[in-house]
């Protein structure tokens, strides 16, 4: 294991405890945990870079890492119903969809470039973003966030909701586009 490795291995165990934060109230803790997990996601990627110690398994355990912890934070805020069940289930669902494809493709033997969509990408800072504007407040002492009148976290969850669907929409075209080519949908 090489240390970007490691540290990505540390996020992955760090998702159980800012679930556990959530759900006993403990924000300051978790919105700690959600921050260090952030920057600890720089860290590993900037020393897999600088050091060229990219790995297979860090190109696995890295977009494994961040999906694990906007789950298991979205389910935990969902839970107290700081975000929509709905939303948390959408992103779940999404989630699970895109691994359960590579998951498909690799028991095929087809070989993947774990390349994100322009979409996927907009889609994550904007779940980070939610989260943090969900966790913030609390932790820190600070009002609720508005813009313009609006409740940042419901602005938010209109903008997660819309990139959501539509990555989902479009890594199932792209599935569906591998599968066709593999000869495995009509």
């Amino acid at each position: 294991m090489s240390v970007p490795n490691i540290i990505t291995f540390l996020r992955i165990v760090a998702v159980p405890a800012a679930m556990y934060m959530i759900l006993t109230g403990k924000m300051e803790w978790a919105f700690a945990l959600f921050v260090a997990a952030g920057l600890s996601d720089a860290l590993d990627g900037a020393i897999a870079r600088m050091f060229r110690a990219r790995t297979v398994l860090g190109g696995y355990l890295d977009p494994l890492a961040d999906k694990a912890l906007i789950v298991g934070v979205y389910v935990a805020l969902a839970w107290v119903g700081t975000i929509p069940l709905w939303l948390a289930m959408m992103v779940v669902f999404r989630d699970i969809m895109i691994i359960g494809g590579v998951i498909l493709l690799f028991t095929l033997k087809e070989t993947l470039a774990m390349q994100p969509l322009y979409i996927s990408k907009v889609n994550t800072v904007v779940q980070i973003a939610l989260a943090a504007a969900v966790l913030a407040p609390p932790a820190l002492g600070l009002p609720d966030f508005h813009l313009n009148g609006w409740e940042l976290v419901d602005l938010l969850v209109y903008a997660c909701t819309v990139t959501t669907v539509l990555s989902g929409v479009l890594y199932a075209r792209r599935g569906a586009l591998l599968f066709n080519r593999l000869g495995g949908v009509p």
